[in-house]
């Protein structure tokens, strides 16, 4: 057999990781209908970390009955049942899934053309509308490795005035040991979850009062100054100078750059002296006011503007998820206004900025070219031109990407940064999008070389993307066990007896006065418990202080790993924690 043809059968082959996916769903349904055969089936595709399928069943699946389809799915493999393909013109089609009780499939084909001849997928007694693709055996499937991994509810075609359904997800593997594996990884990113370390660590709360809008508590704030703090340094080594435009802005300003008509849906809008207004979903309009106040000269580009803004979008209540999904956030934007021959340099520049800041952290990337959607402004020509120059911009580095089609802004065509997290899971971040059209719309102008007033070219950009969302890929990539350069609290000095307390107090007030941020642990607990509870709140150094730390002037560090450091002066301790602070060492 050839490379490419084994290559073709690979679990690594998106599409035949796809149509096995989309085959364990049939077996599932199957296996539902042999052992509830009331229940009526809904839809059942393959996604992207598996499958499900949608029932109408009164109730939620319990967890045994879930392992009761999963050993009925493993009967169903061991059965090598043949999968076969047949058609039917759209009448028979009625008539047959009419005759078998099934009310979903008969609207499903109703929405199909007159002439249509639908095809249908049959595997033993069970047969399915489908329009495929499938393996062509159940017996393809390894039923040992197949996990049915939730039961939730799901409306009937996304319309939440229809039937309510239950959904059950599932995964599968070609070996068992994959599957352990793909488990294993689940149960972590459980235990990482940021939503669960954000309460434990006191970093952050989600309340009922304000769906999607998130409170920060005195950690969470210390954490996020912190980081911005960061961004702020790196921007102003590359030249970045920062701003800060209102938050409400009326609503031909809306209208002129384009969002009223194309992003109305997301926006709060509200109305002031019987005046419409709309709360910004995004900067870019007010930077482009910024630009236009003032005449600018060729000699100043490119300009280089950032801004922290705080903006809101409407995001569905369903498709809400602590950090990750909000309705109220700070986007580290900025808007760089260049001549047509500065772009390429100035996309490199802008990428090399991108490595910088995610080496920090420890996050690699993939590149994803998205280009022009079907709701777009400007010309296919100018589409075309934009998306050749950020091609070359990154190839011209040695950089790789892939291409997303149709979902570029519907301004201009854009480079997503994927980052890939200590799990290998990839979140979208950074973001550079070329823009022509808004310097048009503002009638943005330099003098040129030559005297004469010329239209700049711009891109936006953003590097951690939602300041709330990097804060929860970080919170999930460190574990909640931040760099210390980035820990809400750096040190913890426990007093091993009340005799020490003073002392103990006395370290922590130089440490502060140092620049690192202390806790002083009074409490008349054991020293073990106080260790015990400083690793949990992820604490890197703790230093314990008893009676001959006292004597000799000495402090006794032990990092949150549990590896002692022994005795040592505070001067030496401090030095060693500066290094790691001003380095940003990932330890």
């Amino acid at each position: 057999m050839s490379e490419e043809v084994k290559n073709e059968f690979s679990f690594e082959n998106p599409e035949y990781r796809h149509t096995y996916w989309h085959t364990c769903s049939h077996v599932l349904a199957q296996a539902m209908k042999r052992l509830h055969p009331e229940v009526k089936l809904a839809i059942g595709p393959a996604i992207e970390n598996g499958f499900y399928y949608d029932f109408d069943t009164p109730e939620p699946f319990s967890e045994t009955q879930l392992s009761e389809l999963e050993a009925e799915m493993r009967k169903i493999c061991k059965e090598k049942l043949k999968l076969e393909r047949f058609e039917l013109p759209r009448e028979e089609a009625l008539k047959f899934m009419e005759e078998k009780g099934e009310p979903y499939k008969v609207e499903l084909i109703h929405d199909l053309p007159e002439d249509a001849h639908i095809s249908f997928y049959k595997q033993g007694e069970f047969t399915d509308l489908c329009a495929g693709p499938h393996l062509d055996s159940t017996g393809r499937i390894k039923g040992n490795a197949i996990k049915l991994t939730a039961c939730n509810a799901a409306y009937w075609r996304g319309d939440s005035n229809r039937q309510t359904l239950q959904r059950i997800y599932g995964i599968a593997f070609p070996k068992k040991e994959e599957l352990d594996e793909y488990l294993a990884k689940i149960e972590e990113a459980k235990r990482r979850d940021h939503r669960k370390l954000g309460k434990e660590l006191g970093l952050f709360m989600l309340r009922d009062e304000g769906p999607g809008f998130p409170f920060f508590l005195p950690k969470g704030m210390t954490l996020k100054n912190t980081l911005l703090d960061y961004w702020r340094q790196v921007h102003k080594k590359y030249g970045y100078v920062e701003i800060s435009t209102p938050i409400i802005l009326n609503r031909s300003l809306w209208e002129r750059s384009g969002h009223w008509d194309h992003y109305k849906q997301n926006m709060y809008t509200t109305v002031i002296d019987e005046e419409d207004y709309a709360i910004k979903p995004m900067n870019c309009p007010g930077g482009m006011l910024v630009y236009a106040s003032e005449p600018h000269s060729y000699r100043e580009l490119p300009l280089r503007v950032g801004e922290i803004g705080l903006v809101h979008r409407h995001e569905l209540s369903g498709a809400l998820h602590g950090l990750f999904r909000v309705r109220c956030f700070n986007q580290d934007d900025a808007h760089i206004f260049m001549t047509p021959d500065q772009l390429k340099d100035v996309i490199q520049e802008t990428v090399r900025l991108f490595d910088e800041v995610y080496s920090t952290f420890g996050l690699s990337y993939a590149i994803e070219l998205s280009t022009m959607p079907e709701d777009h402004i400007g010309t296919v020509e100018q589409w075309e031109h934009n998306q050749d120059i950020l091609k070359n911009a990154i190839t011209d580095m040695g950089k790789e990407f892939t291409v997303n089609e149709g979902d570029g802004a519907f301004y201009g065509p854009k480079l997503d940064f994927h980052l890939a997290d200590s799990l290998g899971r990839t979140w979208q971040c950074g973001t550079i999008q070329l823009d022509s059209q808004l310097p048009e719309r503002f009638e943005l102008e330099y003098t040129g070389e030559d005297g004469e007033k010329h239209r700049p070219v711009m891109i936006h950009r953003v590097v951690l993307g939602s300041i709330e969302r990097f804060i929860g890929v970080i919170t999930e990539h460190f574990a909640g066990a931040f760099p210390a350069w980035l820990s809400p609290v750096q040190v913890k000095v426990l007093p091993v007896t009340d005799r020490a307390a003073e002392y103990a107090d006395s370290v922590a007030k130089q440490l502060d006065g140092m620049g690192f941020r202390v806790e002083v642990d009074h409490r008349s607990e054991k020293i073990g418990k106080k260790i015990r509870e400083a690793t949990l709140e992820k604490v890197p150094y703790m230093l314990v202080v008893g009676d001959r730390d006292m004597e000799n002037g000495t402090v006794s560090p032990r990092h949150r790993t549990g590896e002692d450091l022994g005795g040592m002066s505070l001067e030496q301790f401090a030095a060693l924690l500066r290094d790691e602070v001003d380095s940003k060492a990932i330890k």
